[in-house]
């Protein structure tokens, strides 16, 4: 009898056992339903202006979606270096809690057209619905909208638009038509079971105070006292504080700034919250996962274990029947090996034969190349001043071949540069680059215009002499690479030069190799 109980003991708990396997899925699936449930987003299109950075003021309108059909504004946008500043004005706008009880306020937001959103600021509109803001970016590229929101510290909008933006004739700036922006669904800040139905008494009772209550509720609905306590915490006690403070009357000032740490706080432990509630979803499904894969391994070891044996003996087999046949391809196979290593010996010397001849053309091109490029350094040293060098031959202009300050050839400039091209043109497959060079005299911008237009100046004049404008580059390189000490009259009148280098194939250099990215005196460039 005591071994019939023990035996219906186990029993029972092995169907426990089982039934808990079955369950834990189903409770795994569930509480990812009421995760994804609780931080769905949405998307939509919306357009966005790459504004010109240097290019000044300029307008946006700001038009009304359906759910503020009669709100509208404007946007004047400046994009500077690093930095674009944004002054907003609206007016039309209903009052937020029209739309919601959950929605307090209004927020401005940038968006990159890769999907990142920054909150700009809170617009706090009038009873009239008008209220203007101003705020930065470090956007160049984006799209403005007005969401409505439950508190003013939001990290991502809300699907609420009351505004976006609509370029007009007058907009300076590159449009884009962005498909898919992130919003997050109105239920992300609806508070469970118990939805704000606030009548706002703004006369007595400041709209942060609204907010930062709202904030708090909603970031417990998130389960934020849960997963978040350690900030959660924080936000609870500074509401205390702000109710604290209001109920003693403080200056509006304080109970204003106390009610934003608050909403701060909360907004903190709400997307803390909502993170470590992922986390936890992606922990229970790998554990799910493992466990499946747990039991479907050992499912298949026992039926891998039958195949392997079969296919072991198969295999046995089936090596016994090759052994005969492989004694006997043995000898023809050591026959066919010598065959090879004989074509093989013959493929080799007929290879180095070749080779050999390949290495006499190289070394007779590279004597030919040799011999075109001292001709050539010859003929180009009877017009300017030449040297050799890794990169090519220099080809040296002087200041004194310009205007001063200036970036028109002298005279003498345009006869030397006209038997130049000359001397070019008779000698095919040539490239030359264009290098403006100056000393360190007057400023950096003034110093790098003037480079680029000598190089193009003297760019244009050989082109003009009939060299191939598809063989001729040009590059202002300002005072960047002295060649004498600019401490000195001497010093920066060498230094005030343009360069012309002529490189090619033909006389073994081009211009793109590691040897073009050196210093006239053969040093690595910074």
């Amino acid at each position: 009898m005591q071994r019939k109980a023990a035996l219906r003991r186990k029993i029972a708990h092995a169907v426990l056992m089982a039934f808990v396997a079955l369950l834990l899925p189903a409770l795994a699936v569930a509480g990812q339903q009421q995760i994804t449930t609780a931080h769905t987003v949405v998307k939509r299109p919306i357009k966005a202006v790459g504004y010109e950075v240097g290019g000044g003021s300029t307008r946006v309108d700001l038009v009304g979606t359906g759910l503020s059909p009669d709100a509208s504004g404007e946007a004047r946008v400046e994009a500077k270096k690093g930095i674009t500043d944004i002054q907003v004005t609206v007016t039309g706008l209903i009052q937020p809690e029209q739309l919601a009880s959950e929605f307090l306020t209004y927020v401005l937001w940038a968006a990159s057209p890769d999907g990142r959103t920054m909150n700009l600021g809170e617009i706090q509109a009038s009873k009239a619905g008008n209220g203007q803001i101003k705020a930065t970016t470090q956007f160049q590229t984006f799209s403005l909208f007005v969401t409505a929101e439950p508190y003013f510290a939001v990290s991502r909008p809300s699907e609420l638009i009351v505004l976006e933006n609509q370029p007009n004739k007058s907009t300076k700036g590159k449009l884009l038509e962005v498909k898919d922006y992130p919003l997050l669904e109105r239920g992300e800040y609806e508070k469970l079971g118990n939805p704000l139905a606030l009548s706002l008494d703004l006369k007595h009772v400041p709209l942060e105070m609204y907010e930062a209550r709202n904030s708090v509720e909603i970031a417990k609905s998130r389960g934020a006292e849960k997963y978040a306590p350690e900030i959660f915490t924080k936000a609870e006690s500074s509401l205390k504080m702000s109710e604290n403070l209001l109920a003693r009357r403080a200056g509006k000032k304080q109970i204003i700034s106390q009610a934003r740490q608050t909403v701060q706080f909360s907004e903190d432990a709400r997307a803390l919250a909502v993170k470590r509630q992922e986390a936890e979803l992606v922990e229970q499904e790998r554990q799910a996962a493992a466990a499946k894969a747990t039991a479907e391994a050992e499912a298949k070891a026992a039926a891998q274990a039958a195949e392997a044996k079969r296919k072991a003996d198969e295999e046995a087999q089936r090596q016994a029947e090759l052994a005969a046949a492989r004694e006997a391809q043995l000898k023809a196979e050591s026959e066919a090996i010598a065959a090879k290593e004989a074509a093989a010996r013959a493929q080799a010397q007929a290879l180095a034969e070749k080779e050999a001849a390949a290495r006499a053309d190289a070394e007779r091109a590279r004597q030919v190349a040799q011999a075109l490029r001292a001709q050539l350094l010859d003929q180009l040293n009877a017009v300017l001043q030449t040297r050799d060098t890794p990169r090519g031959l220099v080809v040296t202009m002087a200041d004194v071949l310009f205007a001063t300050g200036k970036y028109n050839l002298r005279p003498e400039a345009r006869e030397r540069l006209a038997r130049l091209s000359g001397i070019v043109a008779s000698h095919p497959g040539l490239v030359l680059q264009v290098e403006g060079h100056t000393d360190s005299v007057g400023s950096d911008e003034f110093n790098q215009k003037l480079s680029e237009q000598r190089a193009e100046a003297v760019r244009d004049y050989l082109i003009s002499q009939g060299l191939d404008q598809g063989t001729i580059t040009a590059v202002g390189l300002g005072k960047t690479m002295p060649i004498a000490d600019n401490t000195t009259a001497e010093g920066r009148q060498k230094n005030r030069r343009v360069e012309i280098i002529v490189s090619g194939e033909v006389i073994g250099a081009k211009i793109g190799s590691s040897a073009a990215h050196t210093k006239p005196d053969g040093q690595s460039a910074p």
